[in-house]
């Protein structure tokens, strides 16, 4: 065996070895976690370490509490998700629609400082978000937006704008000009161009940074505290899922149903777009 095919063989099993394990560390919480969820509790007090659950001890009553209304003596988790998804959905289409111009100005467009305007808006998370939560707070307070979903929508995009112009430009200056040239030969405007030809072309990318922001929309527990902890009705699913946790008699059952709800979602808008994520649509769009 020559030491080629050795050094091959060697990094493929290396290879499986390395996956199994980040898919053991990264699968298994989340795992437990589910399992956790399926179990009353008594069951889990009785055999806290089992990784099983048997028929006779699985349920859903944790989900039905956890999701059940809190004037029906649940844990209002419905609400909260819809919450979420509210202010998230609002802050990904509210991103991406100051984002897209952004990102293309910077990467087509020639302009005094242009070279230096992505390290600016990367500037912006020098600042930790506990040094802008008061200057905030006050500021929508005087808007009357500090306890409103709205508010926490707009709080949410002035943060993720510049990380996804960043992103986004990074992806359109891989789209040749050349295909820009021969739409505008064809009469295309430059907005004509944009919305029919690059955004088609950029929908990874748009995919990957819409997905990004809604994650971080998502889980964002600080603001969301600050602006919304007076009004329970207007709490997202975070703010539940801390409620959970710091009370006392809420079984660790129903915590762990709760961080099921949270987590799922998240999950399932990645796989869904998993394909628009992996596929490269500008493969062979440039025969030039």
């Amino acid at each position: 065996m020559t030491r080629a095919q050795f050094e091959d063989r060697l990094f493929g099993v290396l290879r499986w070895v390395v996956i199994a394990f980040l898919a053991v560390i990264t699968l298994l919480p989340f795992y437990y976690m589910l399992l956790l969820s399926l179990k009353p509790i008594d069951a889990l007090l009785l055999d806290p370490g089992s990784l099983w659950v048997s028929t006779k001890d699985f349920t859903l009553s944790t989900y039905r509490d956890v999701l059940r209304s809190t004037d029906a003596g649940g844990q209002g988790f419905l609400k909260f998700l819809l919450n979420s998804a509210l202010v998230s959905l609002g802050t990904v289409a509210l991103t991406l629609l100051a984002a897209v111009p952004g990102a293309y100005a910077i990467s087509r467009l020639k302009f005094f400082g242009h070279r230096q305007v992505s390290a600016l808006f990367l500037a912006v998370y020098l600042f930790p978000a506990t040094l802008l939560a008061v200057p905030l707070f006050v500021i929508f307070a005087k808007l009357h937006l500090s306890s409103s979903l709205v508010g926490l929508a707009i709080v949410y995009v002035a943060q993720t704008v510049p990380v996804s112009i960043y992103m986004l430009k990074n992806y359109l200056v891989t789209i040749p000009y050349t295909i820009e040239e021969a739409a505008a030969l064809d009469g295309c405007s430059r907005l004509q161009t944009v919305r029919k030809v690059i955004l088609p072309l950029a929908l990874p990318s748009l995919m990957a940074t819409g997905l990004y922001v809604f994650m971080i929309a998502w889980n964002e527990f600080l603001f969301a505290l600050l602006f919304l902890a007076a009004d329970p009705d207007k709490w997202t699913v975070s703010l539940g899922l801390a409620q959970l946790s710091n009370g006392v008699e809420v079984p660790k059952t129903v915590l762990m149903a709760g961080s099921v709800v949270l987590t799922i979602p998240v999950v399932l808008l990645f796989f869904a777009a998993e394909r628009l994520l992996t596929e490269g649509l500008t493969s062979g769009a440039d025969k030039s």
